[in-house]
């Protein structure tokens, strides 16, 4: 009898605001191929970018799963809102139905900074996770499993601004790089108050402009740090 122990390939797909990148791991999370990548369409409709994915994946044989990180509100695999996005296709969308029927294979599809969360937390205690890109990225996770999506990215931080519009790109480049430091350190404050988290994980391609000393229990991390979350998100209940 043949014991030999089938490993399924997971291709994960991180759709960004300007690239979509994907690759297939093992169920370990660890990389079997490199990395390709597509500019995402613009506007980022719903058949464009599923025509993108597409042509990006045709190069990529033996997969069995398929996990997205997504920029948008996800719940039970279905896009609520994609404001970085083309809103109006992506509204009340089951992208992992979508993708199922396009590539012949089961896909979930979460949140982007789920996926990342998912790929460097610790496993103990109530972790958080931010992003810092052209919006405000968060996700929550106790004792190694995700909680529910929250869109604090739309939650009001002054009587004007929600978090996406006084932290993300579009901000940096208004005030610049000090005052940016200055904005996020209230934000980590408000953070910190409100959540009394364990561990602070901080992402996204302007994390790198952080110029100010961190708590003891926070982390910056990279999409690489988080690589094996495509993996995970199949082993979350």
């Amino acid at each position: 009898m043949d014991h030999t122990k089938t490993t399924e390939k997971i291709l994960s797909i991180d759709f960004g605001g300007s690239h979509i990148k994907t690759a297939i791991l093992n169920e370990e999370g660890k990389l079997l191929t490199d990395f390709q990548s597509i500019k995402t369409p613009q506007p980022a409709t719903l058949s464009a970018s599923l025509e993108a994915i597409q042509t990006l994946v045709q190069n990529f044989k033996g997969f069995d799963k398929i996990s997205v990180g997504f920029p948008g509100y996800i719940k039970n695999g279905i896009v609520r809102t994609a404001p970085n996005l083309d809103q109006e296709t992506w509204s009340n969308i089951n992208f992992s139905e979508q993708l199922s029927k396009l590539l012949g294979k089961p896909a979930k599809v979460i949140n982007d900074a789920d996926m990342l969360a998912l790929g460097v937390i610790s496993g103990s205690g109530l972790e958080m996770m931010v992003t810092l890109g052209t919006g405000f990225g968060t996700a929550f996770a106790l004792d190694g499993k995700l909680l529910p999506h929250l869109e604090l990215a739309h939650h009001p931080i002054t009587t004007k601004k929600s978090y996406d519009e006084y932290i993300g790109d579009n901000a940096y480049d208004d005030v610049g790089k000090k005052k940016w430091n200055i904005r996020l350190k209230k934000i980590i404050s408000i953070l910190k108050t409100v959540f009394n988290y364990d561990t602070l994980y901080i992402g996204g391609g302007n994390a790198k402009h952080i110029n100010f000393e961190l708590d003891a229990n926070i982390k910056v991390v990279t999409n690489k740090d988080g690589i094996d979350g495509g993996a995970k998100l199949w082993q979350q209940n």
